[in-house]
């Protein structure tokens, strides 16, 4: 289970991450921090964050890891958790499942085992419910990546699929009690549009860019699977398939068979990593569809009862 824990703070990783977004994620930019805490028992507990700082490229000299190490050493010198146990990123409409991801994930799981990535969606908490998300590869994609054998014999060997490349890490969120009275004070004098965001009916546009964007994974992997099939020797064929059956219509004997082998150098077989990630992000997003229409049906049924009720009174 990871906690992130408050240390009386009003769950100081949760307001850190979505701080730096609103300050530099606005649009479609995606930010990225590196997580801080430890572990105890069999917890991971994140208590502190810092963001990775936005640089063009006019910053060539700008060393990432250097940076780490100055903020993680600042941090230890004040007495904070400075045990480096994973990293944070923002999404959009849960399209987070890339290379990129992997490739970082492995890294910091490869260097730190109990190492995480929290994925904090904006759009969604936006509509009234936080969602943060924390992710781990599987001991068997982390085994892949050692050997780098990204290969279809590869990855049936070791039976790793699209559903078995992540696993989700469940999430508590720990405030001290006297945070915990703010927010009840705080809820006790918000406004009455504010305590009915939830009911917000409007949901065209979120649906519309998800199965847009579900629609755009499917075309890739559409031209991924062309991609590997063999292309010229099953024209070839396809070809002198038809030249024989027009020469058996004129009753004429068929072309004799040759060796492809000697024709055609045989290609290597492709990666099919990349295959794995867009299953795995196609799954994401008919997932992330699945669970906002179902919430979003609930308050049709709710609104369409409540206004049969108002009729009637």
């Amino acid at each position: 289970v990871l906690k992130i824990m408050g240390k009386q703070k009003l769950s100081q990783v949760v307001m850190k991450i979505i701080k730096h977004y609103q300050e530099e994620g606005q649009g479609s930019e995606v930010v990225q921090g590196v997580l801080l805490g430890l572990v105890v028992e069999d917890r991971l507990e994140i208590t502190n964050c810092f963001p990775f700082p936005q640089h063009t490229e006019d910053d060539a000299d700008f060393d990432e890891v250097q940076y780490q190490m100055e903020m993680m050493r600042s941090l230890r010198h004040v007495n904070i958790d400075h045990l480096h146990v994973g990293w944070y990123q923002s999404t959009f409409y849960g399209s987070f499942v890339s290379r990129a991801l992997l490739d970082s994930q492995f890294s910091y799981q490869h260097a730190i085992e109990e190492s995480v990535v929290l994925i904090y969606d904006p759009i969604k908490t936006a509509q009234g419910s936080l969602c943060l998300k924390a992710y781990r590869l599987t001991p068997k994609l982390m085994e892949i990546c050692r050997e780098k054998d990204f290969s279809a014999d590869g990855l049936k060997k070791a039976s790793v699929g699209y559903e078995n490349m992540f696993e989700e890490v469940p999430i508590v969120i720990k405030n001290s009690h006297l945070i915990n009275v703010l927010l009840w004070e705080l809820e006790d004098k918000s406004t009455a549009a504010d305590k009915h965001e939830l009911l917000n009916l409007s949901s065209s546009t979120h649906l519309e860019k998800s199965l847009q964007m579900l629609m755009d994974r499917v075309d890739e992997m559409s031209q991924d699977i062309n991609n590997c099939l063999f292309f010229i020797p099953l024209q070839y064929i396809q070809r002198r398939q038809q030249e024989n059956a027009q020469r058996q219509s004129r009753g004429e004997p068929p072309l004799p068979e040759e060796d492809l082998s000697k024709m055609f150098k045989p290609p290597q077989p492709p990666p099919r990593m990349d295959t794995l990630l867009i299953a795995s992000q196609l799954s994401t997003y008919c997932q992330t569809i699945k669970e906002f229409t179902s919430q979003n049906l609930g308050k049709l049924f709710m609104a369409e009862a409540l206004q049969g009720t108002s009729s009637y009174s």
